[in-house]
């Protein structure tokens, strides 16, 4: 179990994941990430621009087959420089107005955490970009190990889908539609 110290540190969406948990899910055990790193890449015609994320954060109810994740915006890194960045979290994201991204949800297929092996399964929840809410189903790669539980995925993110504008200035140099890699690795049990 988790520390005060640790708990303080888990995000609004996944406290607010841990709170609504229903009553009889007390006797089990949620995983935690321990490692997390979500990449997005615009490729567009005059420039490619890749960043990553490694401070998001996220938990996996096993039983009731439940996530949430959530990511802080300014902690993207990586850009063609300082300004571009800037121009990420100040005229794109509005990272002050949201500061984060999240996607909650359920895992569609049922699947075996306890059990070695890879599975393939389908995450359906709502993706929050920009303060924008699309319902999605992403296609998620599971691997247990003796290391924990890693989750991969890549989906596509239309820009417009979730209200952010390119200006027709920067439009060769910002794609309309982003691939999103996540990988995350679950080992830190906690009880909720």
């Amino acid at each position: 179990m988790l520390g005060c110290e640790a708990t303080m540190r888990i995000p609004g969406v996944i406290m607010a994941f841990v709170i609504a948990l229903p009553v009889q899910s007390q006797d089990k055990q949620l995983l935690k990430t321990t490692r997390a790193a979500i990449t997005f890449v615009s490729d567009a015609p005059l420039e490619r621009i890749t960043a990553t994320n490694k401070r998001a954060s996220g938990l996996i109810d096993p039983v009731a087959r439940s996530f949430a994740v959530q990511v802080p915006i300014v902690d993207f890194e990586g850009f063609n420089s300082p300004l571009q960045k800037e121009h990420f979290n100040e005229n794109y994201l509005a990272s002050a107005n949201w500061p984060n991204a999240s996607f909650q949800g359920r895992i569609i297929e049922t699947m075996d955490l306890s059990a070695p092996g890879t599975q393939e399964v389908r995450a359906k929840g709502v993706l929050r970009i920009h303060g924008v809410d699309r319902e999605r189903i992403v296609p998620c790669r599971v691997v247990v190990a003796d290391g924990g539980v890693r989750v991969t995925c890549t989906f596509p993110v239309s820009l417009e889908e979730h209200g952010i504008r390119v200006p027709r200035v920067v439009q060769q140099k910002i794609a309309s539609v982003v691939q999103v890699t996540v990988d995350l690795l679950f080992t830190e049990r906690m009880a909720p």
